[in-house]
C-alpha cells in the first residue's frame, strides 16, 4: 500500500471510452478507481429510486470493464477519499466535474483538502460540450434564451475528438475496505422494477447500442417523429447521458456520419438544450427549487393533495395524460412531448405547484437529471429562463388527436380503453352509452371521469396567472 498511484473517482461517467479522469489516471502505473454513494451530501436531490436501480446496474457494467477492480464505498466522499489518502501513496486524484451545486461545494473543499496534504487533484470536464463559464453575452452577464446561447455555444465547441478506452494499468488496486455493491442497497426491495429490464440495458456497452439503433432507425425521421411517442424516432439515451455511459461528444461524433443534415442538426439543437439546462443551473443555483421569475413567488397554487394523488397514478381521465403517468411508472421514462402534456395538466389544469411535479419526477426516472428537470418544469410553468409564455396551455384532448391519432401509445398503456373508437379515444366522457358498452367501458368504474374540466380550468389557470403579471 505504499507504492504510489493516481486515484480516479468515478461520479456522472461511469464509463471508459472518451473518460478524460480515467485516461489521465492510467498514465500512472497503479491506479485506484473508486466510486461513492454520497447520499447526505446531495440532501433532498439524493437519487430517487428510478434512479438508483440504473446506477447499480451502471456499476456493475463499470466493474465488468475494470476488471472487478472498481472499489465501491458509502458515505461522506471527502471523508473517504481522505481516508484512502491516509492508507494509500496517493499522488493524484482525477475526476470528471459535475455541475450541481453541491457537487461544486463538495469538489472546493476536497481540492483544498487535497493540497493541504501535497496531494494534487485533478478535475476534468467529461460531461459537456462547453464548461457554464465560457459562454457570455457581451456584456459579460449569463444567457437566458436559448437560441442566442446555442448559437454562440456553437462557435467555440471544444474538439470532438473522441478519447479511446484507455489500456489499464497492471496495477489497478483493489482496497479490501471496499464494500460489495449489492450492500448500496440500490434496488427496490418491492420489485417494482420488473418492467425496467424490458426496455433498458444500463452501461456503456447499452448506450452504445442504443445509439446505433437511433442512427440506423430512428434519426432520419426525427425533426417531425420525436413528437409522435408511438414512433421510435427518439434516442432514449437521456438515462445513458445523465450518468455518464455516453458522452456528448460521442453522440456529436457520431452524427457527423449522417447524411440528413436536418434530423441530425435538429437532435443536436437537443443535445445543446441539455447543456444550456446545466448552464442555468451553474448561473441560477437556485433553478430546483426557485422561480427564475421572483413575480411567481406570488402565484395562488392550489395544491390539492387528492389532484396530485390521481395525477401521480395515472387516473385524471384523460387519457394521454393517463398514459404518460403510466408509462413513466412502468418503464422509468416518459415521451418528451408527453412530458410537456402532463407537466402543464399539473401546473395549469390543476394549479399545482411545479416543484411537487418535478420531485415526483425526480424520484421516478431513470433519466432524472437536476439540470434538465428543473430546467423544463419552469420552462413549462413559464417561470424560468427561456419560458413558455403563460397562457400556453397544452391541452390533452387535442394533443392525443395530432400526436397520437391511432391511440398506439395510449391504448398501450391505458388497455381499458384499446376497444373504444379513435373519435372518443381522447374524449370518453362523449361516447354514446352503446359506444362505451361495446367498448366495456364504464365511466367512474373501469376508467375515471375527468377531475377537471379542460375550458374551466384553463380559464382559471389564465386568470391566476394574471394575478403575477404586475408584480
Amino acid at each position: 500500500m505504499n507504492q504510489p498511484l493516481s486515484v480516479v473517482w468515478f461520479r456522472q461517467d461511469l464509463r471508459t471510452l472518451d473518460n478524460p479522469a480515467l485516461t489521465a489516471a492510467c498514465k500512472a502505473d497503479n491506479v485506484l478507481p473508486i466510486y461513492i454513494l454520497d447520499d447526505a451530501n446531495a440532501g433532498q436531490y439524493k437519487m430517487g429510486g428510478a434512479s438508483r436501480w440504473w446506477l447499480h446496474h451502471s456499476l456493475k457494467a463499470l466493474n465488468a470493464s475494470l476488471s472487478n477492480a472498481l472499489n465501491i464505498y458509502h458515505g461522506d466522499a471527502a471523508t473517504v477519499i481522505g481516508d484512502l489518502c491516509q492508507r494509500f501513496a496517493v499522488e493524484t486524484v482525477y475526476w470528471n466535474r459535475c455541475y450541481e451545486p453541491y457537487h461544486i461545494t463538495q469538489s472546493q473543499n476536497i481540492k483544498v483538502q487535497l493540497s493541504s496534504q501535497g496531494i494534487k487533484a485533478c478535475s476534468i470536464n467529461g460531461s459537456l460540450l462547453n464548461e457554464p463559464w465560457a459562454v457570455f453575452k457581451k456584456d459579460g452577464s449569463p444567457y437566458k434564451v436559448f437560441t442566442p446561447y446555442h448559437r454562440e455555444a456553437s462557435k467555440i465547441d471544444r474538439s470532438i475528438d473522441i478519447l479511446p478506452a484507455p489500456t489499464l494499468p497492471k496495477g489497478l488496486t483493489r482496497d479490501p475496505k471496499a464494500t460489495p455493491l449489492d450492500t448500496l442497497a440500490l434496488l427496490p426491495l418491492t420489485h417494482w422494477d420488473a418492467n425496467f429490464y424490458k426496455h433498458w440495458t444500463p452501461g456503456e456497452a447499452g448506450a452504445s447500442s442504443l445509439l446505433k439503433r437511433f442512427l440506423s432507425d430512428g434519426i432520419n425521421d426525427y425533426k417531425d417523429g420525436r413528437d409522435r411517442p408511438a414512433l421510435k424516432a427518439i434516442s432514449r439515451l437521456s438515462p445513458h447521458l445523465h450518468f455518464g455511459d455516453i458522452s456528448p461528444q460521442q453522440i456529436i461524433n457520431a452524427l457527423l456520419t449522417i447524411a440528413d443534415d436536418q434530423n441530425s442538426e435538429h437532435f443536436k439543437r437537443e443535445i445543446r438544450w441539455r447543456e444550456f439546462s446545466y448552464y442555468l443551473l451553474f448561473h441560477f443555483p437556485g433553478l430546483p427549487n426557485q422561480n427564475l421569475k421572483t413575480n411567481f413567488d406570488h402565484f395562488p397554487w392550489e395544491n390539492n393533495p387528492a389532484w396530485l394523488k390521481r395525477w401521480q397514478q395515472g387516473l385524471t381521465g384523460y387519457p394521454l395524460v393517463d398514459a404518460g403517468m403510466r408509462e413513466l411508472r412502468q418503464t422509468g421514462y416518459m415521451h418528451n412531448r408527453v412530458r410537456m402534456v402532463v407537466a402543464s395538466f399539473l401546473i395549469k389544469n390543476l394549479l399545482v405547484d411545479w416543484r411537487l411535479g418535478a420531485s415526483w419526477f425526480w424520484d421516478c426516472l431513470v433519466d432524472a437529471d437536476l439540470a434538465s428537470n428543473s430546467a423544463s418544469w419552469q420552462w413549462v410553468a413559464g417561470c424560468g429562463t427561456d419560458a413558455s409564455p403563460y397562457f400556453r396551455v397544452f391541452n390533452p384532448i387535442i394533443q392525443g388527436e395530432k400526436f397520437d391519432p391511432q391511440g398506439e401509445y395510449t391504448k398501450l398503456y391505458l388497455p381499458e380503453l384499446k376497444e373504444l373508437p379513435d373519435k372518443y379515444l381522447y374524449r370518453p366522457w362523449e361516447a354514446p352509452t352503446d359506444v362505451l358498452s361495446q367498448a366495456n367501458i364504464t365511466l367512474g368504474e373501469t376508467y375515471p371521469h375527468p377531475i377537471v374540466q379542460i375550458k374551466e380550468s384553463r380559464e382559471r389557470a389564465l386568470a391566476a396567472y394574471g394575478t403575477t403579471k404586475n408584480l
